[in-house]
């Protein structure tokens, strides 16, 4: 029951921290580049299948491509994306410079970080009423005594209190990312 209990809250634990690693801050990461596409022989592939891609720096990605006849396309995929990424190339390579974020756009970031983190933690008490619903049925069946009711919830509750914790050290870190010069 619990196990069951442990591995939904990590599963939105780790939603959590997905979402948060797609926001830009001011450093390069990979991840911002998660969701382009680029029109490959008429499919829409995901950039990492069709080039090599490499964090040099901190402020910079690099993309080579698998084949030259991509750059344009890249980049214009990259331009579309509107993530405030300003692509250029040299005919092999792809460079990428990542921009200093303004304060304004820094404070609007923490106001997404908070509302993502807002967000898991209703998911998060969402999984803990559940389990306790499910303590609750077994306890109406005469499966688990009112004994063992009563502890199930008290160790749910504590469960849930260590994962509001780990949100909101979560939350804490990529804000001092996204505050970091």
């Amino acid at each position: 029951m619990h196990k069951k209990t442990v591995e939904r809250m990590d599963v939105t634990l780790e939603h959590l921290k997905r979402d948060l690693a797609g926001l830009r801050t001011g450093r390069a990461s990979l991840v911002l580049l998660d969701n382009i596409r680029v029109d490959y022989y008429g499919n829409q592939t995901p950039l990492k299948q069709v080039a090599n891609l490499a964090v040099p720096e901190n402020r910079l990605i690099t993309i080579q491509p698998w084949e030259p006849s991509l750059i344009k396309e890249i980049e214009k995929a990259i331009t579309a994306a509107e993530l405030g990424l300003n692509p250029s190339n040299d005919g092999k390579l792809i460079r990428v410079p990542i921009p200093q974020l303004t304060e304004e756009r820094r404070k609007d970031l923490i106001k997404v970080c908070r509302k993502y983190g807002e967000d898991t933690k209703v998911k998060l008490r969402a999984v803990r009423h559940e389990a306790n619903d499910e303590l609750k049925k077994q306890q109406k069946d005469a499966k688990i005594s009112e004994d063992d009711l009563r502890r199930g919830e008290a160790e749910i509750q504590k469960l849930t209190d260590q994962y509001v914790q780990k949100i909101d050290q979560t939350l804490k870190k990529k804000e001092e990312e996204i505050l970091e010069v």
